[in-house]
């Protein structure tokens, strides 16, 4: 076991210093098993994962076909403790790439719904200003509801992967973990993969922080919408609604379930929940507020308020780390995902970039170990992927912070935002010398269809 360091004061996690054995036997286990005949000149690299979201799983689920031993430990009590939210779509360089390296491809296509390309951007009399139909495939972005997605993820991994309801406090020097009830002090490598609130975050680069976006979130249901809420299951068409309108937006999207997830969103102070008014966790006193919100909305909209179920009621703030910001490298510890980039929802890139980051940190370390690197040459593998990870994190991290600003703090008619959120989409995926053009483009379109809205 390795030592204990002598100042950790919390004489009840120092007793339970004994329990980090249990953390060693999976993962000797694990690979002797894979490793069978074969004879080792070093141990196991020890590295540890924190967080069971979508990048500690998928970092994860990569190791494991290269049978590089792991062990991720969960604050969740199990992959149902919490509600995952509403659907996403992955895009093709990156979450999809990502499901493909992770030999989940197959599986993907059970759930992922391919028939869910209808988008319709409206304002909010909801008059289309912008509209998909079913057949575009939007580069062929499939949806997948976020709780089926973290279900695939958890059970490909090999069993006793994934430690449940450990709730990390801090990591202290010397890579040390420190959990509510037991701490681990032998990891090679740590990778934080737990959230923008990343206590592994915190511990290489304290001085970072994420700050208030300045939008305030409610996720609410309408659950078996064919039967409750017919006219706006019909309206979604199986795909998804958004309608915006002076600093408030509403996101209507389809479930595999056959729910509809409804996010409402408005700019707000950072202390709302403590001002508004009313409970941000009660569903009556929630459709209400928002109902008052909508007062001059149209019909159809409100109705997806009026709609929503009991089941769900989410109240938050949104949250970013600093627009292209990056650290100093530690060695033995690295975060990615929102760790390292947490973002709004509003440009679509968080998943798809957290699943980018973790295939490319996997290939990384799988290299190094390939190669018959030990801790060392893996850390100078983790650093260039850092690197990697700065450059390519940079350009989406922008286009997510100019994209909500115009939804929510343009001074604008919707109808003047649109085009300029789609020159943002536009120019994260273009070089920048292209990008005088792509405005071009876009705002000689916009001025012509503009014309026909009225």
């Amino acid at each position: 076991m390795s030592e204990v360091k002598l100042w950790m004061t919390d004489a009840r996690v120092r007793r339970d210093v004994e329990k980090i054995e249990e953390a060693r036997p999976p993962l000797i286990l694990f690979w002797l098993s894979a490793n069978a005949g074969a004879r080792p000149t070093m141990p196991p690299l020890k590295i540890s994962i924190i967080g069971a979201g979508p990048a500690g799983c998928m970092l994860g689920r990569i190791l494991s076909l290269s049978n590089i031993p792991f062990q991720i430990y969960e604050s969740d009590e199990s992959p149902d403790y919490r509600s995952q939210g509403g659907s996403l779509d992955l895009h093709p360089g990156t979450g999809l790439a990502a499901m493909k390296d992770a030999k989940l491809w197959d599986e993907f296509l059970k759930y992922g719904r391919f028939d869910g390309d209808y988008m319709l951007v409206a304002d909010k009399d909801l008059r289309p200003l912008m509209q998909f139909g079913p057949g575009n495939k939007l580069n062929e972005r499939p949806e997948i509801d976020r709780a089926e997605l973290r279900r695939i993820l958890a059970e490909s991994l090999p069993e006793g992967s994934i430690k449940w309801g450990y709730r990390l406090r801090r990591v202290e020097e010397g890579n040390v973990l420190v959990f509510d009830h037991t701490i681990v002090t032998d990891s090679d490598l740590i990778v934080g993969c737990e959230g923008g609130w990343s206590k592994v975050q915190s511990y290489v680069a304290p001085a970072v922080k994420p700050y208030y976006s300045g939008v305030g979130y409610h996720g609410l249901r309408i659950p078996d919408a064919a039967n409750t809420a017919p006219d706006v299951y019909k309206l979604v068409n199986r795909g998804s609604v958004f309608a915006a309108s002076n600093g408030k937006r509403i996101t209507i999207q389809q479930l595999g379930t056959g729910a509809l997830s409804v996010g409402w969103c408005s700019s707000r102070p950072e202390n709302w929940m403590e001002t508004c008014g009313y409970d941000p966790h009660n569903v009556e006193q929630v459709k209400e507020a928002i109902l008052k919100d909508m007062e001059y909305w149209g019909p159809l909209l409100r109705e997806a308020i009026e709609k929503v179920g009991e089941d769900l009621c989410d109240g938050k703030n949104l949250y970013m780390l600093p627009v292209g910001w990056r650290w100093e490298h530690r060695r033995g510890a690295t975060f990615i995902g929102d760790a390292a980039h947490l973002m709004t929802p509003f440009a679509g890139e968080g998943v798809n970039a957290a699943f980018d980051d973790a295939r490319k940190l996997a290939a990384a370390i799988v290299r190094a170990v390939q190669a018959g690197g030990g801790p060392g040459e893996v850390d100078k593998a983790v650093k260039a992927a850092e690197e990697d990870m700065f450059e390519r994190m940079k350009v989406y991290q922008r286009q997510t912070d100019e994209v909500t600003k115009l939804w929510f703090f343009s001074k604008e008619d919707i109808k003047d935002v649109i085009p300029k959120v789609m020159i943002e989409h536009a120019k994260a995926k273009t070089p920048t010398v292209l990008h005088p053009l792509i405005w071009g483009l876009i705002s000689s379109y916009w001025f012509l269809k503009k014309r026909t809205l009225g």
